[in-house]
């Protein structure tokens, strides 16, 4: 091809793509006379290029184009929408001319008779009645910097040597890999000088070809007006189209897979999202509808976000289309999360419209958008909000030429995993409470902070070790996650991390979905790599049989619960201060440790411990207790977030679990009672007693709603609180149930059993106690359900609110005999028939 004609047609090009943006700006605001004389510009010097290389079907569709826009700019034609959609069907015949030249060097025979005639028309017709237009437009985040500015000198140059850079810059990392190892292995210190210059130098130049490889991701977005403002006329909606970070830059090659998915995920926002104006006015909402585009970056990856304004999912809808399908079973249905019901649009073939139309309907659009985006080991998950809108979160990697990796070890192998999907690693070990993993109904868990993350073997994963044959109890946890799954990965060994050039897989090997391909190592050996996406679909098929759900899990069912409350209690047993046994619930231990007593440090009356990185206060078991000189401290620790707790004992006994008739003291506020643990008298310790002595504000923070509910209704947002006040309620003689918040609690007592008072946590997130109180009271059944709040600060503003709404009592949340001797006045004051 002529060299003259290459720069025409890419030059031409990216004059196409402006006019497409500057056209549907034009349509929301005629009177921006800038836009317009930029736009009339470029249509005016593709017309001259035309003439001066010979095209004249080119030539004489922009001088059509061109003479309707000379009208718009001197005011003598009305701008009406179909004049601009008439200049864009032009800019897309051009587009398709412009695509026959890259392909054959010349002008694919026809005649645009057809829309030069209508151009032509447009000209000659009479000023018609101004309309609204309902159309698109873009609002950018910044201003335009390209128009009146100094634009910095560049030069053009090719993809293919951009690709043949970055193979070179990559041959160049393998070696240097390959020497790094080999000067390890041999120790001489005369080759670790130029070696670590040469890795720096490395590091430069791999810097700057991958920079040259980077596009901000504006250049994907450049098209988004123009397909959005299509929709919109077709659809006969009214929206926006808000750009925030356009100039954030990813690789060329990660642009090219995602462009499709983020142009489908625009589509399916203005379509499913987005309602008609009339329904929008009809709910309370602006008649134009918003689409935003973020991107932004997020430690080691981009974070792209596609939100809109719109209807949200309705989330019934898509429970009954799985089921119809099959995908699940009705009584699956009602025991799924939304996060989990909302990734079946991802499912190939699935789909909420009405009918199928040229926007939707077939059920392909989001497939796509899973299967490219889990290709480059990104993720995609969705937020929704019924009425708000929803918003798609999709976390792409900076590059796919180049990754960070840990490098690990299962059953003999070595793998590289993506640093990007790795949240933690643990080291863990048969038998130590430091960190183990444990049984859980024939599954393997290990016990993260305040939650529970179920592991896999890595190897048993792969089919390189039986189900029934890995013991899983000693090596390594990489805990993974995508999106909002979560598990951990058991490892053999950590050798180390790596920055390794990543090779396509063969052919015969793209059937492994769980890898995305593979590398040559630093000593000559080549391994694969992980691919974390599909590595989240093995571990949802392994998870089927063999683990607890990655999912949030659901809420029991009521009549379960009571069941399980009744039934036998998890202890951790230990001796402190007396040879009488102690225990606590073991739902409330985090962690139990064994120091070195010389590492506990007192300062200003307290005793400290550095703990993970944090001063941890340590609280003695027991009055009579003194603390070691030297030796093995025993410690059992307690956490809620990020505050943590030592309770210091003699020595820890046994985890048992057993069936409690606790006994309760009025006079020992540490203690809740007594009870018969294993033939032997045990002090039920309180821990709420010893919280306060280590945080003076423990008790004062915010928690997280989840409900148990009997007679007494308890609703308290922290798992650890409720943990430990359903111990003490059912001890004294209650029956308790379990919710999460106040959604949680709503749904409980809509259920057909009896609820003799609520108690209720103030201060939770989202929806606090007081939307609990005033949701009762807007019900004539619930209207005189007494309510005891929860509280750790008081002021006379909550005591008036609380009192409008017939707040019985407030009790602090540390005030175990208070909260016991409001709930007996209340229940007395009741079954004598008085008002509480």
């Amino acid at each position: 091809m002529d060299e003259l004609l290459r720069e025409f047609l890419t030059e031409t090009n990216e004059h196409l793509d402006v006019v497409d943006v500057e056209l549907v700006r034009f349509e929301r605001d005629p009177n921006d006379i800038d836009v317009l004389r930029n736009v009339f510009r470029l249509v005016h010097t593709i017309k001259g290029t035309c003439g001066f290389l010979g095209l004249p079907r080119l030539e004489a569709i922009a001088h059509a184009a061109e003479s309707l826009l000379g009208r718009f700019r001197d005011g003598k034609v009305e701008v009406q929408p179909e004049d601009v959609s008439l200049i864009l069907a032009s800019i897309d015949r051009i587009k398709h001319i412009v695509a026959e030249l890259d392909r054959t060097a010349a002008e694919p025979p026809g005649t645009d008779r057809d829309i030069i005639d209508q151009l032509e028309g447009s000209l000659k017709r009479p000023q018609q009645d101004e309309r609204v237009a309902r159309v698109a437009s873009v609002v950018e985040a910044s201003p335009d910097g390209d128009r009146g500015s100094l634009r910095q000198p560049t030069i053009r140059v090719t993809v293919d040597v951009l690709e043949h850079l970055m193979t070179m810059v990559s041959e160049l990392v393998l070696t240097r890999n390959q020497l790094l190892d080999l000067a390890r292995r041999q120790d001489d210190p005369a080759l670790m000088v130029p070696l670590q210059r040469l890795s720096h130098v490395t590091v430069e130049l791999q810097e700057g070809v991958m920079k040259a490889r980077m596009q901000p991701i504006g250049t994907v977005w450049q098209k988004m007006p123009r397909i959005l403002r299509d929709l919109a006329v077709d659809l006969g909606k009214s929206i926006d189209l808000k750009l925030r970070g356009p100039e954030t830059e990813l690789d060329r090659q990660v642009l090219e897979f995602v462009k499709d998915p983020l142009t489908q995920l625009v589509r399916n926002a203005a379509d499913h999202g987005i309602e008609v104006p009339a329904a929008r006015i009809k709910a309370g909402k602006p008649e134009r509808g918003t689409i935003t585009l973020s991107a932004f970056h997020d430690g080691g990856s981009i974070t792209v976000e596609v939100s809109d304004d719109g209807r949200g999912l309705d989330y019934q809808r898509i429970r009954h289309i799985a089921i119809e399908r099959g995908l699940i079973t009705e009584a699956e249905a009602d025991r799924l999360g939304d996060a989990a019901v909302a990734r079946f649009i991802f499912h190939p073939g699935f789909s909420t419209a009405q009918a199928v139309t040229s926007v939707s309907g077939r059920g392909v659009g989001m497939d796509i958008v899973k299967t490219n985006i889990d290709l480059i080991g990104g993720s995609v998950e969705v937020r929704s909000e019924a009425g708000r809108g929803t918003t798609f979160v999709v976390k792409l990697p900076l590059t796919l030429a180049i990754v960070a990796t840990l490098i690990v070890g299962a059953a003999g192998q070595r793998f590289a995993i993506p640093q990007m999907s790795i949240m933690e690693l643990v080291r863990v070990r048969p038998g130590q409470g430091d960190a183990a993993v444990e049984k859980l109904n024939d599954a393997l868990v290990f016990r993260q902070r305040n939650e529970l993350i179920p592991v896999i073997p890595f190897a048993t994963l792969l089919g390189l070790t039986a189900k029934d044959q890995a013991t899983a109890h000693d090596g390594f946890i990489v805990v993974i996650q995508i999106g909002r799954q979560r598990f951990g990965l058991l490892v053999d060994t950590v050798l180390h991390t790596e920055e390794i050039v990543v090779k396509p897989l063969n052919k015969r090997l793209r059937s492994l979905r769980c890898f995305s391909g593979s590398t040559i190592l630093g000593d000559g050996s080549i391994i694969l790599i992980v691919e974390p996406g599909g590595l989240v679909r093995m571990f949802e098929d392994y998870a089927e049989s063999a683990v607890p759900t990655i999912e949030a899990r659901p809420e029991p069912e009521p009549q379960k619960i009571e069941e399980e409350m009744d039934g036998p209690v998890s202890l951790l047993v230990f001796r402190a201060g007396s040879d009488m046994p102690k225990a606590v619930p073991l739902s409330l231990v985090t962690r139990l440790e064994e120091i070195d007593a010389a590492r506990i440090e007192q300062a200003g009356g307290r005793l400290l411990l550095q703990y993970r990185g944090h001063l941890m206060p340590l609280v003695f078991a027991d009055p009579a207790m003194s603390l070691q000189k030297e030796g093995r401290q025993a410690m059992v620790v307690f956490s809620d977030g990020d505050r943590w707790m030592g309770l210091i004992v003699d020595e820890i006994l046994d985890i048992v679990e057993d069936a409690l008739t606790v006994e309760l003291v009025a006079d020992r506020p540490e203690l809740v009672g007594s009870a018969i643990v294993r033939g032997r008298a045990t002090e039920i310790l309180n821990v709420a007693h010893f919280l306060p002595l280590g945080h003076g504000d423990w008790l004062q923070r915010e928690v997280a709603p989840q409900t148990v509910t009997r007679t007494v209704l308890l609703v308290d947002d922290s798992e650890f609180f409720r943990s430990m006040l359903a111990p003490l309620l059912r001890a004294s003689g209650y029956r308790v149930l379990v919710a999460d918040g106040v959604e949680g609690a709503l749904a409980t007592l809509a259920l057909p059993r009896l609820v003799d008072v609520v108690v209720t946590d103030l201060e939770m997130p989202d929806r606090s106690g007081f939307d609990l109180i005033e949701s009762l009271r807007a019900e004539p059944r619930f209207a005189g359900l007494p309510v005891i709040a929860l509280s750790s600060y008081v002021s006379p503003p909550i005591v008036e609110r609380a009192r409008k709404l017939g707040v019985v009592n407030f009790v602090a949340k540390f005030d175990r005999s208070g909260l016991v001797e409001a709930l007996s006045a209340v229940l007395n004051a009741r079954s004598r028939g008085v008002a509480a």
